[in-house]
């Protein structure tokens, strides 16, 4: 901002318009609604705009102009108070500085000179009968707001405007501001000085004008409205993170300045110095208990993409070493409750218990798998997951017990096999080679067994991705285990045919290793020999 100075209106053909005002309990004015702010400062524009061409006037209107001068006005889109007060505005504001009116210009005087014609446009805002000081406003193109306002009010409530009124003469009347960043919400912040209740006014305002009128009130020193916006933005709810990252912006700044923002600030900041691990185990075991399948389903959905956002932060990397400490934990209490199913599933008078007796159970032991799957997801997503490849092939009693389990209820612990399967296919998971040659010689078989279970079971099986995956994680291994868990699986599948995983691509990958690859190298190397004996 500009300093302020000592003015005049600049003397010339200017137009002047009072806009209507709301008025105060105390009798002051503040800014009117932004609407008629705006209207206002359109139709001043198009009254700038010089006409190609008007119709002569009449005689005797010519003549009652002649005789008025200070009345010369045609009809504007102005409000009906703004021009039924326009003659008397001028009189008061002529009262303090000089105000020529725009003369009627004949049809037959040029458009050059029309155009030439240096011009003010002015909106007056405030009641110039009772106050003791104006403030100008001087926007862009000759455009300024005049603000007939007091002086007291300005020093009690703004530090900027104390500070300079106390450098300046006391008769001082009248300051002018080169301000045209944004005047319409300087207008209404500098109204605010004359609100008892600054709350109740902005409580009809959107939260981007409040830090419209935020950043004025910082610019102007004004306290009272600095603290009024900011309860302001902690009581109102902020739409979309755009909004909430100008609130944060916005009120970071005044920080430094003794203004508490704190309140606001909490919404989005914790005072808690480490990181909430407990917090996110206490979210993670609250949707593994839940038994509501539809709730419980939605809560993984949006925890693990939750998470996936937490992975792309930069510098997340401490907190995500927590996480994966908590997911192991949870792992670990999963896998000890579905031992402890399959143990309870094949006890011997289980057999003789009813279907429907058998049923909670079953339903159980398909939440766990569920669990289990969802924390392997979360663990692979974070390239963490090498160490859960371990802990399954480590289940050798669990493998056991599986074929003495009802088939459907065993078969979702399948699912299990078949995300690690597919997870080191892609290479998402980089087990070591025991471990792979471990999981494929535990875990192979039992998913074999329950292979037309997954496909019917599930809609999102994808047969095609699943094998793919298994023979992948075979080819893997050395030559003689590819042959060994190949041989097997041939097996199963001239005995089941569709019931069972197709690796027919693997089984051609090891043929051709085996058969074809030692002749190709052999005679590779015999010519070879060939052409090193023949430069000789």
């Amino acid at each position: 901002m500009s300093e302020i100075r000592l003015t005049k209106v600049e003397q010339g053909q200017t137009k002047i318009r009072n806009v209507p005002i709301a008025v105060t309990p105390e009798g002051f004015w503040c800014c009117p609604s932004p609407v008629v702010f705006q209207k206002t400062m359109k139709a001043q524009n198009l009254s700038n705009k010089p006409k190609p061409s008007s119709p002569p006037p009449p005689p005797k209107t010519t003549a009652q102009r002649k005789q008025t001068p200070l009345t010369e006005r045609k009809p504007t889109s102005t409000p009906l108070r703004s021009a039924v007060a326009a003659s008397e505005d001028q009189q008061i504001v002529g009262s303090d500085t000089p105000v020529i009116n725009v003369p009627v210009v004949p049809d037959r005087t040029p458009r050059t000179k029309v155009e030439s014609l240096p011009r003010k446009v002015a909106i007056e805002f405030g009641e110039p009968r009772t106050s003791d000081m104006k403030v100008v406003l001087l926007g862009k193109q000759g455009f300024c707001v005049k603000l007939s306002v007091h002086k007291n009010v300005l020093v009690e409530n703004s530090f900027y405007f104390a500070e300079k009124l106390s450098e300046t003469e006391a008769s001082l009347t009248c300051l002018e501001i080169d301000y045209s960043e944004d005047v319409e919400i300087y207008v209404e912040t500098v109204g605010l000085m004359y609100c008892k209740d600054m709350k109740q006014r902005l409580i009809k305002q959107s939260v981007l004008r409040v830090l419209r009128i935020l950043k004025i009130a910082e610019l102007l020193g004004f306290n009272l409205c600095m603290q009024s916006c900011l309860e302001y933005l902690e009581a109102v709810p902020w739409v979309g993170e755009e909004e909430e990252e100008k609130v944060v912006s916005s009120v970071l700044r005044l920080q430094g300045e003794g203004i508490g923002v704190t309140p606001v600030l909490k919404r989005v900041s914790s005072d808690v110095s480490k990181p909430p691990e407990d917090t996110l185990s206490h979210i993670m075991q609250l949707v593994l208990r839940s038994n509501e399948e539809r709730g419980r389903r939605e809560m993984k959905s949006i925890v693990l993409k939750l998470l996936k956002e937490n992975n792309s932060v930069p510098g997340y990397a401490g907190a995500a070493d927590i996480c994966n400490e908590t997911t192991y934990t949870l792992c670990r209490s999963c896998l000890n409750s579905l031992l402890f199913l399959f143990k309870e599933a094949t006890k011997p008078e289980f057999v003789d218990i009813p279907v429907n007796n058998r049923e909670p159970v079953g339903k159980r032991i398909a939440l766990e798998a569920d669990n289990l799957q969802w924390l392997l997801e979360i663990l692979a997503d974070r390239q963490a997951a090498d160490e859960f490849a371990e802990m399954w092939t480590s289940q050798q009693e669990l493998a056991s017990l599986h074929t003495k389990v009802p088939i459907m209820s065993r078969y979702h612990v399948s699912w299990i096999t078949v995300r690690l399967f597919v997870g080191i296919g892609r290479g998402e998971l980089l087990p070591s080679k025991d471990t792979r040659q471990l999981l494929l010689q535990t875990w192979l078989q039992p998913l074999i067994n329950d292979y037309s279970w997954l496909q019917h079971g599930s809609r999102t099986f994808d047969r095609k991705v699943v094998e793919e995956g298994i023979g992948r994680t075979i080819l893997t291994l050395p030559l003689e285990d590819q042959q060994s868990i190949l041989l097997s699986w041939l097996g199963s599948f001239l005995k089941a045919g569709d019931n069972c995983p197709n690796l027919q691509r693997a089984f051609e990958v090891w043929w051709r290793r085996t058969f074809i690859r030692p002749y190709v190298d052999a005679q590779g190397k015999l010519l070879q020999s060939d052409s090193s004996t023949t430069s000789k």
